[in-house]
């Protein structure tokens, strides 16, 4: 089973933020980025899956600008087979991204995808269900477990009631909680891999103009 999971460039949770002069946008100018937090959720889940013999091929993929390969770098040191680089230079919203994915999904044809279930940016909590409803696949969202058995998933889910258990027939799309599991951290010689041979050899670059229209 090939895994999708999307990853988004944030700036790193640690950073203090600042607001430019103008009030019109946060400056980024020399600000540390870093991979959003439930996107590492995401990736170690996938990871995991592989290593329990369930996942065969796990697919990291990211919209944005060139220096997001970062964090495609990044997945690829925790255990991703292959990257997949959407180049845009438009700021992406929860709709363009939902569609973007959309397509990737239509080309892959992955069993799973696993999204991490908001970005700390944005804070919108969107892009899983709105993948979802595009690719008109399953949703498991805000799994705190996940549990793949033949051709269906158990997500339990965190709800405000407590924790709810839904059943999907794969594939299907998943998006992780803070208590699924706690990320690795990326070995240096992986790092290094990443950086040099394994990056050029598992990288696609989709060279866009413009995301799908609205």
């Amino acid at each position: 089973m090939k895994v999708l999971v999307a990853v988004k460039r944030v700036i790193d949770y640690n950073v203090k933020i600042r607001v430019k002069a103008d009030k019109s946008d946060v400056d980024l100018t020399n600000v540390k980025m870093a991979m959003n937090p439930f996107c590492e959720i995401a990736v170690e889940e996938a990871v995991r899956l592989k290593e329990k013999g369930v996942a065969t091929e796990v697919v990291a993929v990211t919209i944005g600008p060139k220096a997001a390969q970062e964090q495609l770098r990044t997945a690829l040191a925790l255990g991703a087979d292959r990257a997949i680089h959407v180049e845009t230079d438009e700021r992406v919203d929860s709709l363009g991204a939902a569609k973007a994915l959309s397509k990737l999904v239509e080309e892959e044809q992955p069993g799973l995808v696993v999204l991490g279930k908001q970005a700390i940016d944005s804070d919108n909590n969107q892009t899983g269900q709105m993948l979802a409803a595009l690719t008109d696949l399953p949703q498991g969202t805000f799994a705190s477990e996940v549990n793949v058995d033949g051709e269906k998933v158990k997500v339990t889910r965190e709800i405000d009631g407590g924790l709810q258990t839904v059943e999907l027939s794969l594939p299907a799309i998943v998006t992780t909680d803070l208590r699924l599991n706690e990320p690795r951290y990326a070995k240096l010689p992986d790092i290094m891999k990443a950086k040099k041979n394994r990056w050029m050899s598992n990288h696609r670059q989709i060279w866009v103009l413009s995301l799908p229209a609205r």
